[in-house]
């Protein structure tokens, strides 16, 4: 078929189901095309009062095959949480999980802001970027994703993002969902019914992602489609899960979920180990697939000799590099991307970096895997009194899976002078479109099918709390999950205690664990009625939790 019959069908598609009509489109550009217009056009194409021109959203070059250097609007360095909705539509009202972070939004008000924001941009003759690409490498739950914005910088992150040219995906017209991106279009919460100038509305119902104001972080047309996706998998009977994977080399799949700073990116990139991916995943009939194409890491602190992928991938060419500031004394054009302060954040703590999967060294054919046969829940416990490892029986495996704790450290909030316990359902509450037991229990049923073991890895501290005791090294850290992936931890023979606390199944040694007496928190304290408070205070915190959400009315019961 050819372009022009492409680009008819595509066009007459958006006329249907949007309204766009006066439009100019450039449709299904190369990546190197897409860096051309975004040098070219994305520069100061906000138009509103607000960011001086210095400030606005713009793409430039660095060096000759360097990548594309992107900053959003000063006002969105992040996911605009709570500027992100679903329309209520009465029929999916009780199927939907609506949090804070995913509100309802009305859905008369909904149609007709998205009538005002397709006015907007017939009026203006605006021209729009089409990128088509899908959401997940396998086809039996592939969806096509239609990506048309205003930026360019968009599509190529799209572009970079997502699978192209999935084959054996059937009736794509029916499936297809399509997201329309217009920050120029400026929100009245008067008018509109938002709580700001901008909003993120997905609506289930129709397929239809609608993104408008100053809402250009790169990160919303990722997480949009995730948090689609995470709405369609479980009803194809499907896992759809926020973790890493990746596979060993005797074909032994692992999956690893946690919060940011729990080592999600790090601990999956293993030199011994294939990548299946870093962030979204599916666990089907067929074993573990990645939603995505591509990884975008954050950049800030990150250090370039333990992170050696990332910092190589920064000076390839395909790449894009968010909010990032250009060295001191320095333009943009005189800053080798090699030398970029990644300690720098002036701009914003989220620096941002998106790289296709191909720049990993070490990547699983497809980017698909076999059914894992280790799942590991991570946590950064900074009150420094959850076990280094513990065994996890299937409650335990679905209680802990709501929960999904970590901790904020202090100091990295105002007013936080001690560590702050963080609770994210399933690992990602934000993106979970349904409610979290639909997830535990699936997760639950495949680890029986396929009998997977399962341990809860605390990379957070010992022998203290963050600011009195040491994190657990990287080395121990390693030699646990690398025991767990071997299936030492659960081998015949190995004994354990129970915390007398929490309930967990510690085991007692560890291959390459020189001091098993870590092994059990309580030991790494000095004050060990210090540590009694302590672990009593953090299972106060994990119950309170537990009740506020009402996990016990979903079906997750309490093991604590």
């Amino acid at each position: 078929m050819s372009e022009q019959t492409l680009a008819a069908g595509f066009e007459a598609e958006l006329h249907a189901l949007l309204g766009l009509s006066t439009v100019q489109y450039k449709y299904n550009l190369s990546k190197d095309e897409l860096f051309d217009e975004a040098i070219a056009n994305d520069r100061g194409r906000v138009e509103h009062d607000g960011p001086t021109d210095a400030q606005k959203a713009f793409a430039t070059k660095l060096g000759k095959d360097g990548p594309l250097v992107y900053y959003t609007d000063p006002t969105c360095t992040g996911r605009p949480v709570q500027d992100t909705f679903g329309v209520g539509w009465p029929e999916l009202d009780e199927k939907v999980w609506w949090k804070k972070d995913f509100k309802k939004f009305d859905p008369d008000n909904y149609q007709a802001l998205l009538k005002r924001v397709v006015a907007y941009l017939n009026e203006k003759n605006a021209t729009l970027y089409v990128k088509d690409v899908y959401a997940g490498s396998d086809a039996s739950y592939a969806r096509p994703y239609r990506f048309v914005g205003e930026y360019a910088t968009h599509a190529f992150f799209a572009d970079n993002m997502f699978p192209k040219n999935v084959q054996g995906v059937e009736d794509e017209a029916s499936k297809r969902w399509t997201m329309l991106n217009a920050p120029s279009f400026i929100c009245d919460p008067e008018r509109d019914g938002t709580l700001s100038n901008r909003a993120v509305i997905m609506d289930f119902k129709n397929r239809i992602g609608l993104v408008c104001g100053p809402a250009d972080y790169c990160g919303i047309v990722k997480k949009t489609m995730f948090t689609v996706m995470n709405y369609l998998l479980p009803d194809m009977g499907h896992m759809s899960m926020h973790c890493s994977a990746n596979v060993g080399q005797r074909g032994d799949g692992a999956i690893l979920f946690g919060l940011s700073g729990t080592g999600k990116t790090t601990l999956s990139a293993d030199p011994h180990r294939k990548l299946i991916g870093d962030d979204e995943h599916a666990w089907t009939d067929a074993g573990i697939s990645n939603l995505e194409d591509g990884c975008y890491a954050k950049l800030i602190n990150l250090d370039k000799e333990d992170e050696p992928v990332i910092a190589a991938a920064i000076s390839m060419p395909g790449t894009l590099v968010e909010n990032v500031p250009p060295l001191p004394g320095k333009t943009l054009a005189e800053t080798d991307p090699a030398d970029f302060d990644l300690f720098d954040g002036s701009r914003t703590e989220n620096t941002r970096f998106s790289y296709p999967l191909t720049c990993n060294p070490h990547v699983a054919e497809g980017a698909k895997g076999p059914h894992p046969e280790t799942i590991v829940l991570l946590t950064a416990d900074a009150f420094g009194v959850l076990p280094p490892v513990s065994i996890l029986d299937a409650k335990q495996v679905m209680y802990h899976f709501v929960m999904g704790f970590t901790a904020k450290l202090a100091g990295t909030e105002v007013g936080v002078t001690e560590p702050k316990a963080a609770f994210s359902a399933c690992f990602g509450a934000p993106f979970m479109a349904q409610k979290p037991s639909v997830y535990a229990k699936l997760l639950a049923q495949l680890m029986s099918d396929h009998q997977a073991r399962c341990v809860l890895l605390n990379t957070g501290w010992g022998g203290g709390a963050y600011g009195v005791g040491n994190r657990i090294s990287i080395k121990n850290t390693r030699a646990m999950l690398d025991a767990a992936l071997n299936g030492d931890l659960h081998a015949e023979g190995m004994t354990y205690e129970e915390h007398p606390v929490f309930k967990l199944k510690m085991p007692t040694s560890c291959p390459g664990i020189e001091d098993a007496s870590i092994l059990n928190p309580r030991n790494t304290w000095e004050d060990k009625e210090g540590y009694d408070a302590a672990a009593q205070k953090l299972l106060g915190m994990f119950r309170d939790h537990y009740e506020t959400q009402g996990f016990a009315d979903l079906g997750i019961e309490a093991v604590m």
